[in-house]
């Protein structure tokens, strides 16, 4: 019989559950134990890191967060903020973290339990594919990442070679931010604080890193990345309104190809997840990439159906069209204040 404990935030077990996390070929960044950390100090979440053991050794992971809003539900979720999430562990444990984690739901109230699995489960959970995950293996040289590029984008990325755009290997993270939420204030969507990006450097140091593309020394695009297991993961990217002229997103995420195989000895690009038949889904199917459904499930507590967040839902694009008329500084005042429910 399994026995369930939850992870405290100073927990002796820290290492012992990411060592089980980088043991399974499904576990991610995303269930690593920082992000408890992340999370409930630097967004307010409420965290529930379960994790089985048998005979003292820990056989499966479940992370999880309470996100309470009255504006945008209220869910326990894994994980908030994250791409991936679910339980680790054999079928059986499984299960057996998923009734915990309906039990948690219940006694909280929430309106539902949501798990981001990638893969199918063998459970009895709703699941939604609504999205689907990028990436491709990295070649063995720069030459070799670019021909792997499909022939169109290849020639955005040649054209913005031959201009004069420096990359930059980065840990100070004001310029990234300023970028990122010029981007998101420009797609009417709200920016989270920049104390996420602060939290998440500090949690995992070792593992993130801020890439930067400049013109005459200004940053014109900026990514910050995840490294995990040999991979490298672009998560929070964007650029200035002039990035589209000069081709620097599409620089910037070719050069970070060429930096992890070369220093970092990644062998994966996870290009993340994109919403089917949205713009970004189209701009990663335009690279070649490999696509992957996702899997995610819920679990209704309180609710009789799913709310619909998304950005697609008609009752939000007045609301969209208003943020995107924000003064910056407004938008990064506001946007957190939001945001941190929006995971």
């Amino acid at each position: 019989m399994y026995q369930i404990a939850t992870l405290a935030l100073d927990d002796p077990q820290q290492p012992a559950w990411d060592q089980f996390v980088r043991a399974q070929a499904d576990g991610s960044f995303f269930h690593l134990a920082g992000w408890q950390q992340v999370l409930n100090k630097a967004l307010n979440h409420p965290t529930y890191y379960l994790y089985a053991t048998e005979n003292q050794q820990i056989v499966g992971v479940l992370p999880l967060a309470w996100v309470n809003s009255r504006l945008f539900g209220n869910a326990l979720v894994s994980t908030p903020f994250c791409v991936y999430g679910g339980a680790l562990g054999e079928p059986a444990v499984r299960r057996a973290l998923e009734q915990k984690a309906i039990e948690i739901g219940t006694e909280l109230g929430v309106d539902h339990v949501e798990l981001r699995y990638k893969d199918a489960q063998d459970n009895d959970w709703l699941t939604r594919s609504q999205h689907a995950t990028f990436g491709c293996e990295l070649a063995a040289d720069d030459a070799a990442i670019l021909a792997a590029i499909k022939k169109n984008q290849r020639a955005l990325i040649r054209r913005a070679q031959q201009t004069d755009l420096t990359t930059h290997i980065e840990t100070d993270n004001a310029d990234f931010y300023q970028i990122y939420s010029e981007s998101l204030r420009n797609l009417g969507t709200p920016v989270f604080s920049k104390k996420l990006i602060d939290a998440l450097q500090q949690a995992f140091p070792a593992d993130t890193e801020i890439l930067t593309i400049r013109q005459q020394g200004a940053a014109v695009s900026s990514v910050f990345n995840f490294y995990y297991q040999g991979q490298v993961l672009p998560y929070y990217g964007g650029g200035k309104p002039i990035a589209r002229e000069l081709k620097s997103n599409d620089f910037m995420y070719y050069q970070l190809m060429c930096h992890a195989k070369a220093n970092k000895a990644c062998h994966f690009f996870d290009f993340g997840r994109s919403k089917l038949d949205s713009g970004a889904y189209s701009y990663k199917k335009h690279w070649g990439m490999q696509n992957q459904l996702l899997h995610y499930q819920f679990k209704l507590i309180k609710a009789e159906q799913l709310s619909n967040l998304s950005p697609n839902n008609p009752k939000y694009q007045l609301f969209i069209k208003m943020w995107q008329k924000l003064p910056l500084a407004i938008s990064r005042w506001l946007g957190p204040k939001l945001a941190h429910f929006l995971g």
